[in-house]
């Protein structure tokens, strides 16, 4: 067994004795407290909504059809997570914002803009739809990146909330059309649970990433802002991801709407859209991947300067070794032994990659001070961290 008592860990000079406190954020309780009371009164009203409708089991067959893709989106963006995880609120936040704000805020706009200028159906929902769907999602990326900057500091985390902020909108948004196809209209051949399933192989099973889609623009946009120092310059990136959301909603409604009856339209769009998600899939996977390189050379630097032991680098950075640092904990001194581990490894990865960023020249609000006091954090865990035996071995083991 190694226990990380030696020299190296006691040459690290804790932020305390440098009269640093732990940087906090404000706002924390009142964001919970909020979003708690507009997920309550969502889920209050889509029972006001089920219930008005007399229809019980259509409700619940619409409910269900959406809730079906949920498990596989969440498992993407846990997977893309999975490194340096974002704060559980704010995950949530994203969801309830795109399940209920952004729904709620589009649908006032698209019926004040549909009666107010007389409008098609079809135009509704090839221009009016993107224009007030989008700005509604990325409303909550713009709050944050403003209010609360440190939750969003580069693509992977912009990628992240705006692919939540859509799994939100769209599944709220699904149960509306799976219940208007289960109880039909002069317009829709099917109804009943046959209609239902038809929209839910559509929406569900075909394009259960569109929305997630449509504001991974404006993400990474915002993920490409913080890293930026000029103002103009991050307005100017905001406003072309934001454009960018719309036009890629716009395309896939339009294609619906104005597309030829063979579906010639649909489909084009559909290749298009499917290649587009393909290329962020792959960029969000090097980003991703390229993490484990920043987080060993953040390490490795820090390991240099004394505040860690060399040998604690491939327990911090590669998931297989993390994991196993943990079952070890467990096995050989136990829960709270494992979840020292487990808290350890979240505090060196978050003060990796902050201290990458300073070093690259991206600063962060309070990072310097962020640092330390991670770096403190850290330096309290240390009498009770029980890793297993050094590697000899430098064999890559994700």
């Amino acid at each position: 067994m190694w226990r990380v008592t030696d020299a190296a860990a006691a040459s690290y000079r804790p932020a305390s004795m440098l009269a640093r406190e732990p940087v906090q954020q404000s706002g924390r309780t009142a964001l919970v407290v909020l979003f708690a009371l507009v997920a309550i009164g969502g889920v209050v009203g889509g029972v006001v909504i089920s219930l008005s409708a007399g229809d019980s089991e259509g409700a619940g067959l619409s409910v269900f059809y959406a809730m079906i893709p949920l498990p596989f989106l969440w498992f993407c963006f846990w997977w893309l997570d999975r490194y340096e995880p974002e704060p559980l609120r704010y995950k949530l936040a994203a969801f309830v914002w795109g399940g209920v704000v952004a729904v709620a805020i589009a649908l006032v706009v698209e019926v004040w803009a549909q009666k107010a200028f007389d409008l098609s159906d079809e135009a509704t929902a090839s221009f009016v739809a993107p224009l007030a769907e989008e700005p509604a999602k990325c409303l909550f990326l713009l709050l944050t990146f403003v209010r609360w900057r440190r939750v969003i500091d580069g693509v992977l985390d912009g990628l992240i909330y705006a692919g939540i902020v859509g799994i939100g909108f769209a599944f709220v948004e699904n149960i509306g059309y799976y219940a208007s196809s289960y109880l039909g209209s002069p317009d829709i051949a099917l109804a009943g649970s046959q209609g239902a399933t038809t929209t839910f192989v559509v929406r569900g099973i075909f394009s259960p990433f569109a929305h997630p889609l449509f504001t991974s623009a404006f993400g990474i946009a915002i993920g490409l802002a913080v890293t930026r120092k000029s103002t103009i310059a991050r307005i100017l990136i905001g406003t072309v991801g934001l454009a960018a959301s719309v036009g890629l909603h716009g395309l896939w409604n339009g294609s619906l709407s104005y597309g030829p009856s063979d579906g010639t339209g649909f489909l084009l769009a559909y290749l298009v859209l499917a290649c587009l998600l393909a290329v962020i899939a792959a960029v969000a996977i090097v980003v991703r991947v390229r993490q484990v390189r920043v987080l060993e050379r953040s390490l490795s630097y820090v390991a240099e300067r004394g505040w860690i032991h060399p040998a604690e680098i491939p327990y911090l950075s590669r998931f297989g070794y993390r994991k196993a640092a943990r079952r070890f904990a467990r096995g050989n001194h136990g829960k709270d032994a494992a979840k020292v581990v487990t808290r350890y490894q979240r505090l060196a990865t978050e003060m990796a990659f902050l201290h990458d960023s300073l070093m690259s020249g991206h600063s962060r609000p309070q990072g310097v001070e962020r640092t330390y006091a991670l770096l403190d954090s850290m330096y309290a865990l240390r009498p009770d961290l029980r890793l297993p035996p050094a590697l000899h071995s430098t064999r890559r083991h994700y």
